[in-house]
């Protein structure tokens, strides 16, 4: 008997090329059958999720969920797996002496699989009162180091917020030490632009393949367009040499006139994510649906922008074996969407609102086998053993 089958959704699979109408078969937390037809009564329970989308997991690869301690923080649980994320990756929310605690009362205790960034800076992202790069002194390659060896299970890279808020007089400083602490444990950094004091071209120059750019498509100073609306050619080449160009939606950093540019253009982001913290849960984010849910608007294909929010994250977090497809023999993180059709209003950072005709919503949400979350019928058979 299997623990669960899922029967007659359309499955989407962009680590496969899979678009096809599957049945999938759930046994000790992992995908063991993807086939054209499962009976329901070979397994405990089923779900039948007719007229529904079944992909993999979505991975979100910048929130920040370390409620109580950042002022950003989120639960994870209800902000993230609830609405079909099953992976996400903290973006810097702790720092050295602070992300014990994160391990600790998050991540080890999480439904969500919580990974994370680590900031350069010590104190990370605790107070609005306290911008964190400002003083050099909380920035300690030496430290950073120390604490990704006792957590490389789930530290992805280094992270530097470089707006100028953040790092005051410091330039590019900060960006150079979190490079020290990156190059010593092997590790990619993950870096925040917009409105920083230094030229995005002399950021990027910084970067190596495999570094990420968030916020990519912010509608601030130093941004990835020039004056005349054109993607800066160190951006184009950038992009081409490996570094990632990541969403991060967040409170004030995705302009709809930016992304419409640069994807006319030709420079579309290589992973979708939502930054979801404190101050947009509630809008214009929401969630990573409602942001994947933009680019649909914006004309990319569902193929694509499920593939930038499952499989491609999934490979630069070096998953790709485990998470982000629904092969036989991957960890079994599953969502189930319905693709609403209509009108739905949507909001970027800076306020302009546009009409969309489709909508991602989350029904059912499946995290190494288990139901966490299911709008769907539930079909169980009687004297199931646990």
């Amino acid at each position: 008997m299997y623990d669960l089958v899922i029967r007659n959704g359309l499955v989407i699979d962009p680590a496969q090329g899979l678009s096809e109408k599957r049945d999938l078969a759930i046994q000790a937390g992992r995908i063991v059958s993807v086939a054209s037809e499962i009976a329901p009564d070979a397994a405990w329970d089923s779900l039948d999720a007719s007229g529904h989308l079944v992909t993999p997991g979505l991975i979100d690869i910048h929130v920040h969920v370390y409620p109580g301690v950042s002022h950003y923080g989120v639960s994870p649980d209800a902000t993230c797996l609830a609405r079909g994320v099953t992976t996400v990756c903290d973006a810097g929310s702790a720092g050295a002496d602070t992300f014990d605690g994160l391990r600790r009362y998050v991540i080890d205790v999480s439904e969500t699989r919580v990974l994370a960034f680590l900031n350069i800076a010590a104190i990370g992202m605790v107070s609005p009162l306290d911008n964190e790069l400002e003083d050099l002194r909380h920035a300690s390659p030496e430290r950073a180091i120390g604490v990704v060896e006792r957590h490389r299970d789930v530290i992805q890279g280094i992270k530097a917020r470089l707006s100028r808020p953040n790092v005051g007089q410091n330039g590019l400083e900060p960006l150079r030490l979190a490079r020290r602490a990156a190059e010593a444990v092997g590790l990619p950094i993950m870096v925040h632009v917009g409105d920083t004091p230094s030229p995005l071209g002399d950021i990027v120059a910084e970067l190596r393949p495999g570094d990420l750019v968030t916020h990519c498509f912010h509608g601030r100073a130093h941004g990835i367009l020039d004056d005349h609306g054109a993607v800066r050619p160190e951006v184009t080449e950038a992009a081409r040499k490996g570094i990632i160009f990541d969403v991060g939606h967040g409170v004030g950093s995705f302009s709809f006139a930016v992304a419409r540019s640069a994807l006319a253009q030709g420079l579309a982001p290589a992973t979708i994510s939502s930054d979801l913290h404190h101050y947009n849960v509630n809008g214009p984010v929401f969630d990573l649906a409602t942001t994947m849910s933009k680019f649909l608007l914006l004309g990319l294909p569902l193929h694509d922008v499920l593939a930038k929010a499952t499989s491609v994250p999934a490979g630069l977090l070096g998953l790709a074996d485990r998470l982000g497809s629904l092969r036989e023999g991957c960890l079994a993180d599953i969502a189930i969407f319905r693709l609403a059709e209509g009108e739905f209003e949507f909001e970027d950072s800076m306020k302009q609102r546009v009409i969309g005709r489709q909508k991602l919503a989350p029904v059912a949400v499946i995290r190494r086998g288990r139901i966490y979350r299911s709008d769907l019928r539930l079909q169980r058979r009687y004297g199931r053993r646990y």
